[in-house]
């Protein structure tokens, strides 16, 4: 059960400060908690990173989830933004089921700024969905070279190895997935599914 909601997180005063916000993060009070996660996700940098991962294994379910929103939200910002505009430019594309222009506006992302992981998880996400598998599991390689706690990515490998029918792999990247996020519940089930799928096609043959 959610026991912190919007209304609980508006009693307590958002920190004012980034040394505030990291001071509450170890508050006994999952609201302040809750609070530190939103303001680092907002204000905070790539050094942050830590803070917010650590908080994936909060005792509280939804200061869990917060921090998984804020690695997102924290990842998202590349310090620039015109590049900022182009990740948004090119996830419209892609919800509307336009690839192409999709990918061309992830790649000129990556042109601009090489280092931004985002760019090339989105670009990744764009490949993954034309069927491009190979194409996709090189941009997943250049997002963990630059960000390997990157929990979207490794679960994208694992989706990528699925649908190739390497179910030892997708395992395997799903299972370094929940490693550094084990709130991602439907990536156990994936495991568990295929796991049943494997020992039923190891029965048949013997």
């Amino acid at each position: 059960m959610l026991t912190l909601t919007c209304a609980a997180l508006d009693a307590f005063p958002e920190p004012a400060t980034h040394d505030e916000a990291v001071t509450d993060l170890r508050d006994v009070a999952e609201e302040r908690r809750g609070e530190a996660v939103i303001w680092l996700a907002r204000h905070g940098g790539t050094a942050d990173e830590p803070l917010l991962l650590a908080r994936l294994r909060d005792e509280s379910r939804i200061v869990r989830l917060l921090a998984e929103q804020g690695l997102w939200v924290l990842w998202g910002r590349s310090g620039d933004a015109a590049v900022d505009g182009l990740i948004e430019r090119g996830s419209e594309f892609m919800q509307e089921g336009r690839f192409p222009e999709a990918i061309a506006t992830f790649s000129e992302v990556i042109r601009r700024k090489p280092g931004f992981a985002e760019g090339w998880n989105k670009r990744a996400t764009a490949h993954y969905l034309t069927g491009d598998y190979q194409r996709s599991l090189a941009d997943c390689d250049e997002v963990m070279k630059r960000n390997p706690n990157h929990f979207g990515a490794l679960s994208g490998y694992g989706q990528i190895y699925f649908k190739l029918e390497q179910y030892e792999k997708a395992i395997e990247y799903w299972q370094k997935a929940l490693q550094v996020n084990p709130n991602m519940d439907g990536l156990q089930q994936n495991i568990e599914g295929i796991e049943l799928l494997l020992r039923e096609k190891r029965g048949k043959t013997i």
